[in-house]
């Protein structure tokens, strides 16, 4: 039944009720029309979720990261700069960045000096195409799925020419276990998302987050909307697992196991480039948030409250599962880590896209 309401709302692709983007909205508040008001309002557009972003890192990072692990552990975390601690948010700042850059001898330059700004970049690329309600979404093209997962999959490029260019054995192999990692569970990633795609029928964001909008059932007066991770549980678990690999966290944060290969592909980074890293680290777990929002989880939708806050509410209850997954997971091998992805979620993936093609197509 759910199937079937799923193909006849959401099969349409185009569509007739184009969402108002957020540069269109900056440029009409300023009078502006035409080329200028288009380069305008996508440029201002661009700067206010970039700073939503890097404003909610800023938290997540320094403060977020540490109270979390530490109830998760049994343990006192920051609680003397500030209230609540959270003035380490500027001490982390200012100390990290007064630091000198220390740049190794035998590096290979510019790859070495573009590896860290590539990794958050890539992130916030992703951002472009994610509809975070109230009217802040900057593009929705027809294929703005596919957009998110290969501006996130640039990273990977970051992070080679990071562990490559450094000139250091435990960076180099840092690299390689980063791209021997993201292939295998990007392929999975991508596959489970295509499960989804195959019931909505578009890749276009907006698209997708109103197919989930619709009723699925309604129990007791309540109604539960159709969202993926209610209508395809299985594919919502597989999504979840791969994305944490995707992001390295554990048990997949083997690019950087410091009790391994020191830090990695980030060994020989220091001050403003080790900040750009570790930025590109939390911008990529916000991202992959949005994306189970996106994908399972009904997007920026949710009763009485504002989209935008069900949006951030979402990918911030998906940064908490990361943390806790990072304090009670032990981390694999990279032999192990290599086997579950390409023998076991692989396989588990296209199970799941060969079930979900069987189903709709008998249903349609």
């Amino acid at each position: 039944m759910s199937a079937t309401v799923l193909l006849q709302s959401g099969g349409g692709g185009g569509g007739g009720n184009d969402p108002v983007l957020l540069p269109e909205t900056i440029a009409n508040l300023l009078g502006l029309s035409g080329i200028v008001g288009d380069i305008v309002g996508g440029l201002l557009g661009a700067f206010l979720i970039a700073n939503i972003m890097l404003a909610m890192t800023a938290v997540a990072g320094p403060w977020a990261k540490r109270k979390i692990t530490a109830a998760f552990t049994d343990r006192i975390a920051v609680n003397r700069i500030g209230p609540f601690g959270l003035l380490i948010i500027v001490a982390d700042a200012v100390r990290l960045l007064s630091k000198e850059l220390i740049v190794p001898e035998g590096v290979d330059r510019p790859a070495w000096d573009l590896g860290p700004i590539i990794v958050p970049f890539s992130a916030l690329l992703g951002f472009a195409v994610i509809p975070m309600g109230s009217g802040i979404q900057l593009a929705d093209p027809e294929t703005g799925v596919v957009f998110a997962f290969a501006a996130s999959s640039i990273a990977s490029l970051g992070l080679v020419m990071c562990g490559y260019a450094s000139n250091n054995k435990y960076s180099l192999l840092g690299g390689l276990r980063a791209v021997a990692q993201n292939i295998a569970y990007e392929i999975p990633l991508i596959v489970t998302a295509a499960s989804v795609i195959i019931f909505t029928g578009t890749l276009r964001p907006s698209e997708v987050v109103a197919v989930q909008a619709e009723p699925l059932l309604t129990v007791a007066g309540v109604t539960i909307p159709q969202w993926f991770a209610f209508v395809n549980p299985f594919a919502f678990a597989l999504f979840m697992l791969a994305n944490l690999a995707e992001i390295g966290r554990n048990p997949f944060d083997i690019p950087e196991a410091p009790t391994e290969i020191v830090a990695g592909y980030q060994t020989e980074y220091s001050s403003v480039y080790f900040v750009l890293i570790y930025l590109g680290e939390f911008i990529h777990i916000f991202l992959g948030g949005a994306l189970v929002a996106l994908l399972f989880l009904g997007g920026p939708a949710g009763p009485v409250l504002p989209g935008i806050v069900w949006f951030i509410i979402k990918i911030w209850a998906f940064f908490l599962f990361t943390q806790w997954a990072r304090s009670a997971i032990p981390r694999l091998r990279i032999d192990q880590l290599i086997e579950v992805g390409w023998k076991g979620m692989l396989v588990l993936s296209f199970a799941n896209l060969v079930l979900t093609a069987i189903i709709v197509g008998v249903i349609a």
